[in-house]
């Protein structure tokens, strides 16, 4: 079954659901999301963003990364190490999904490239080209725009 993972989850939000005795239309209102969509994430018909996954946890008053493992957004065998980060990313309100996804996968080759990465790929070689294109600064040059980005936001003219 190709949503076996959202049916996963479904079913766990509809356990904890019931668990906090709440009706279908109580936890979409608490929410803030439909009625019909919250009952297709709970049948396994749709996969939630991160986002809302966070909504639904605190209107259940649970951890999000428990959804988020539920959801297969983060790794169960993760641990605590790099959840924090990751957490911070995925919840941050000011961040599109597009953003979150490519902070992490920024972060994600990072730690890889440290040899922290669960992908099992072996570190990468530490190359300039790849160290400057990260940080932007490792010369001097963007130390400016990076200040401007941090007083004035990502997009401040």
């Amino acid at each position: 079954m190709a949503s076996l993972n959202v049916g996963n989850l479904g079913e766990f939000l509809r356990e904890q659901r019931r668990t906090a005795q709440l009706s279908l239309r109580q936890l979409a209102d608490a929410a803030g999301v439909s009625n019909p969509y919250l009952s297709q994430i709970e049948r396994g018909l749709r996969k939630p963003s991160a986002e809302i996954l966070q909504q639904l946890a605190k209107a259940l008053r649970i951890s999000a990364e428990t959804l988020y493992v539920q959801a297969g957004i983060l790794d169960e065998r993760q641990g605590l190490d790099g959840v924090e980060v990751q957490t911070a990313i995925l919840t941050d309100p000011a961040l599109n999904e597009r953003q979150k996804q490519v902070l992490l996968q920024i972060y994600e080759s990072f730690r890889k490239e440290n040899g922290l990465g669960n992908g099992g790929k072996a570190p990468a070689a530490s190359g300039d080209g790849k160290d400057t294109a990260a940080s932007g600064h490792e010369n001097g040059r963007g130390t400016d725009s990076l200040e401007t980005e941090a007083d004035g936001g990502p997009h401040a003219t």
